[in-house]
């Protein structure tokens, strides 16, 4: 992991949401929908939602539009029943690729999934075919301009509160988790004052994948704009190294 730059990934990925930030917020609500259906509107008994309530935070999301969200989740009893969806495939030159979606229909995902890969001259495969390739891991960013603590005082409240790794790059500080840590080391770090710039569960390439020719970059964009506008796309993760 060393080397690469994380945080001029974020920062591109986070420009992107900005400007489409109706759809960052969309993707939340859904999520904060699932949370509240699966462990109850209080996010002091439900740490998936307090989770995702942090995620909304490193968006923007005004703290009203996450109150509303929670809510209107509590508060309706016919609401949309979403069923998480995983596909894998393939991109140009062999990139692989992960999609996460949350939908009421999966006929229409899974087709909406299958386009986007063969625009872009790619390929859904089988589960599992491609998720082998990614580690499953905490993820926490840290601007270190948003930053005045001390790098070792950083990383001993990360580690202490049940980190495994802790990097010191040239623009951020991450910290990395077992999923199953994420939330304790999150809220260590909440707790301690620390503005995250980017807190979530996600899934880290071992290796990354370089695309040189001009044809092969313009395809693997095609894919991700692509999966970028359909409103079941939670997340898309993939081992271009862009």
């Amino acid at each position: 992991m060393s080397g690469h730059s994380k945080f001029a990934n974020i920062k591109h990925k986070k420009e992107k949401n900005d400007a489409a930030k109706g759809k960052m917020f969309t993707i939340i609500g859904k999520e904060i929908a699932v949370a509240v259906k699966e462990g109850g509107a209080d996010p002091d008994n439900n740490s998936k939602l307090r989770d995702v309530i942090a995620k909304a935070k490193a968006n923007n999301m005004p703290n009203d539009t996450i109150e509303r969200g929670i809510k209107k989740a509590a508060g309706n009893v016919n609401a949309v029943n979403y069923e998480s969806v995983t596909y894998e495939g393939y991109g140009p030159n062999g990139t692989a690729i992960i999609v996460d979606a949350l939908t009421d229909n999966k006929n229409r995902t899974a087709a909406n999934v299958r386009n986007a890969f063969t625009k872009g001259g790619g390929n859904v495969g089988t589960q599992g075919c491609v998720s082998f390739m990614f580690d499953k891991k905490g993820q926490i960013i840290i601007d270190k301009e948003e930053c005045d603590m001390e790098a070792d005082e950083l990383m001993m409240i990360a580690l202490d509160a049940g980190a495994e790794d802790f990097s010191d790059e040239e623009e951020c500080y991450e910290v990395l988790t077992q999923p199953e840590e994420f939330s304790a080391v999150r809220e260590a770090l909440e707790a301690a004052g620390v503005k995250m710039t980017e807190a979530e569960v996600t899934m880290i390439p071992q290796n990354y994948v370089t695309l040189t020719d001009e044809e092969s970059i313009k395809k693997m964009n095609r894919i991700i704009d692509l999966l970028d506008e359909d409103d079941d796309v939670q997340e898309v993760f993939h081992n271009w190294d862009e």
